[in-house]
């Protein structure tokens, strides 16, 4: 009897299963009609899914769960399956994988899926050390190991170059390994950083059981998967890298035949608390003050105690603001309503120098007790050398108002780029990964090729980081940007450095580099570091106009720089050389320089 009433409550709610037992445990008698029901109602609603499959023309509709292999990531860092040929991305799986899946949405040509669990796990796959990387939106790779961290975003260059660009890249050798140990420490036994179930048949070992879609090379932790498909999304696995001493060495040496070099990424000895700015959203859960990072997709805010990417001391300066802010009764913005008054909490660090600038941006131009808690700040962070309001009061996104003041302190806090010293105020513009930003502008350097003799144009130059770098190892150096306040805050910081061999001018490059050639500037470098949007054509124009001897531009978005290096290209110049290199670890963001010069 106990076991007919289990199955005849299986699948009903248990208030449900509570209001019939009664009658079962007395007639001891599971209804046949209720069975024959429950079949016609599960064959109706499979004939359904079915139909909406057959009208969409697709394989697969929304909650099926379906096994499938990953081969390849997209450029969100997202695994890239297929389903009888469908493509589905899949958040927190790595090529390599066999995964079972749920589909969350479909389109005509791909769909969304969530991972519920790993069949068959990548060597490269480790356990992600953030407690809440899979609330937060910040970071997208944390588990994957760093290697294969480096070596996709080299891919995802090389993936742009050819498909966006339509350039060829020199061969390099076998680049689609994945480096990953045996997968003990760092692989399928170390969990999988995203939540998903790992197969009890996958753990421990190398990782790898069953047939694959990959080649693995026995006892070496070494999987190879295909190159590119026709689709272009890019399925090479990660390689390329091997730990060696205190950071990571390419493992394969690139010879160029004909084509682009794409070298190995540049990444970090160290890639944790490189973030020098941190911009915190401010909120409220269960009625009390909280301030952290919006959840993916999201603005709900997921309260941060500790973030591994930022600097130590910003995790110090957060909580002991969101404890004073509790204490004096400090209310925070809320989005929908448009009341409250902390909208977000600002925190500039300097690596070199240490010091800490905290920005309140406020829903208004009064803060209750701000004595207070100005007097609380300076006596719990000492290191805080500048206290400053921002106000916004506009019903946006957008964090910082027009309006900044300076509550106690000075205005800016210092750091250094290598020799070079600069100044960074509240609005300022200044890389936040200034380690990396010196290997990034010391590339730069070396592709502008400089003895000292030159005349150097630096293209949106922002508060001229680039342009006083370069201005070290040029005769002269001139930097245009469109924004008054980074023209203002790159002639203070000319300034501060003693360099008077630079000239810093507020307009579009486009427009004020071809007033300059009327003048009788003659530049032999011309460096872009543009927006993710890429160069203006009008600015590509001027400079195949201007024709310098060499080209350097530098890169956040690998789309945007093949579709201009294309240009230039047909404009007369080639392509020598691009560097990748890692300014955001476990993110997947990548910087790139690219070397061009006259053909």
């Amino acid at each position: 009897m106990k076991k007919q009433r289990n199955k005849g409550t299986v699948g009903r709610k248990e208030s449900a299963g509570r209001a019939h037992g009664s009658a079962e445990r007395e007639t001891g008698i599971r209804s046949s009609s209720k069975r024959s029901k429950n079949r016609s109602t599960g064959n109706l609603r499979g004939a359904r899914k079915q139909q909406a499959r057959e009208i969409a023309g697709l394989p697969v509709s929304k909650n099926d769960e379906v096994v499938i292999d990953i081969i390849g990531m997209n450029h969100d860092g997202e695994g890239v399956g297929r389903a009888d040929g469908y493509t589905l991305f899949v958040a927190g799986a790595l090529p390599g994988e066999k995964a079972l899946v749920k589909v969350l949405k479909t389109k005509k040509q791909y769909g969304y899926a969530k991972l519920l669990e790993l069949r068959e796990v990548s060597p490269d796959r480790v356990a992600a050390p953030c407690s809440i990387y899979d609330k937060c939106g910040g970071c997208q790779l944390q588990h994957l190991s760093y290697a294969g961290q480096l070596a996709w975003k080299r891919q995802h260059v090389i993936d742009a170059l050819e498909r966006i660009g339509k350039l060829r890249v020199a061969e390099t050798g076998d680049a689609g390994a994945v480096l990953g140990g045996d997968g003990a420490s760092e692989g399928a036994g170390a969990g999988t950083g995203t939540g998903a179930v790992v197969s009890e048949a996958v753990r421990g070992g190398n990782g790898v059981s069953g047939d694959r879609a990959a080649e693995v090379s026995a006892g070496t932790g070494v999987v190879k998967v295909a190159a590119n498909d026709s689709s272009g999304v890019t399925t090479v696995g990660f390689g390329g890298y091997e730990l060696e001493g205190e950071g990571l060495v390419a493992a394969v040496e690139p010879s160029a035949h004909n084509g682009i070099v794409v070298l190995p990424t540049l990444g970090m000895a160290e890639p944790w608390r490189y973030r020098n700015k941190a911009q915190v959203p401010v909120g409220v859960t269960d009625g009390a003050l909280v301030g952290g990072f919006y959840a993916r997709g999201s603005h709900r805010i997921v309260d941060m105690e500790t973030c591994l990417i930022q600097h130590e001391s910003t995790d110090d300066v957060v909580a002991r603001v969101k404890a004073i802010g509790r204490k004096l009764g400090i209310t925070a913005y809320n989005e929908e309503s448009g009341q409250g008054l902390l909208r977000h909490v600002v925190v500039k660090v300097g690596f070199r120098t240490g010091e800490v600038m905290l920005v309140l941006v406020t829903n208004g131009q009064d803060i209750p007790h701000v004595e207070a808690w100005i007097g609380l700040i300076r006596e719990q962070l000492p290191q805080v050398v500048s206290i400053c309001q921002n106000i916004n009061t506009k019903q946006t996104n957008v964090i910082f108002g027009d309006e900044t003041r300076v509550l106690w302190g000075r205005d800016v806090i210092y750091d250094y780029i290598g020799d070079v010293q600069f100044a960074i105020s509240a609005r300022s513009f200044y890389q936040v990964n200034p380690v990396q930003t010196e290997v990034l502008y010391s590339k730069t350097v070396e592709y502008a090729g400089l003895t000292g003799r030159e005349t150097v144009i630096d293209a949106y130059c922002g508060i001229g980081t680039i342009s006083l770098f370069l201005a070290q190892h040029a005769e002269r150096v001139y930097g245009v940007e469109i924004v008054k306040e980074a023209i203002d805050d790159a002639r203070s910081n000319a300034e501060l450095n003693g360099m008077r061999h630079v000239t810093f001018e507020v307009g579009a490059s486009e427009e004020v580099i071809p007033r300059w050639k009327e003048q009788g500037i003659e530049a032999d470098v011309i460096v872009v570091d543009p927006p993710r949007k890429g160069c203006d054509p009008r600015l590509l124009e001027t400079i195949l106009e201007m024709k310098p001897e060499r080209v350097v531009y530098v890169s956040c978005n690998p789309s945007t720089l093949a579709r201009d290096l294309r240009i230039l290209e047909d404009g007369g110049y080639r392509t020598v050389e691009v560097q990748p290199v890692d300014m955001f670890p476990h993110t997947t963001h990548i910087e790139n320089v690219a070397l061009l010069v006259r053909k």
